[in-house]
């Protein structure tokens, strides 16, 4: 990592005589955007994920509330489509048979209609679990508190890693603009000393 060699250079070019000030101000920006990285980046992570965690946790709550498993009964299959998943390439957890089922809601309604159901051979009369809204209608599965967790780690990591990026970011445009400033110092230099170059008794 190009900031880590930058800063090994910082005590190098403490007493050096060809020490230029902008050597100097990268090594000190390197230092900086490292302990930025090492120390910033981690709280900033920590408290993304904390408030992920709460408001993915919240959500759990909610889903859970308002999400019922209730028991349907098959009437009859639908036909499979082209996109149904192989049944010899996949487990048995990951099988779903899209049938038309009848079952009674929370609230006590009775409700017909297109379901997926986890049997592989779904026939007449068959029952499965389907997860429903307080008033009786399909909805996804409530989301559990482990994979919330999960997402609210993932969110944390990516915004620490984010922190870590936008320190490197900024430091690279500001070297880039100091080496460009560098350049054009250079450059009017040579423009004022070019005329005279090579000349008996330059610069006497």
């Amino acid at each position: 990592m190009r900031t880590v060699r930058t800063l090994g250079g910082l005590w190098r070019w403490r007493h050096n005589p060809l020490r230029r000030t902008t050597d100097l101000v990268e090594a000190w920006l390197a230092l900086v955007a490292l302990l930025l990285i090492l120390l910033v980046a981690p709280v900033v992570g920590t408290l993304a994920g904390g408030v992920a965690q709460d408001a993915l946790q919240q959500s759990v709550r909610d889903q859970r509330k308002a999400r019922h498993l209730v028991t349907a009964t098959v009437v009859r299959e639908l036909n499979r489509s082209p996109m149904d998943t192989d049944p010899e390439t996949s487990s048995s957890r990951d099988v779903r048979s899209s049938v038309i089922a009848d079952w009674t809601g929370p609230d006590g309604t009775a409700q017909h209609g297109a379901a997926l159901a986890n049997l592989k051979v779904p026939h007449r009369g068959d029952h499965f679990g389907i997860w429903t809204d307080a008033h009786g209608r399909p909805t996804a599965r409530p989301l559990d508190s482990a994979t919330a967790t999960t997402h609210a780690v993932l969110a944390g990591f990516g915004a620490a890693m984010f922190t870590a990026g936008l320190v490197e970011a900024v430091r690279r445009v500001v070297v880039w603009r100091m080496v460009r400033r560098r350049y054009a110092r250079w450059d009017q230099a040579w423009d004022r000393a070019g005329p005279d170059w090579g000349r008996t008794g330059t610069g006497s």
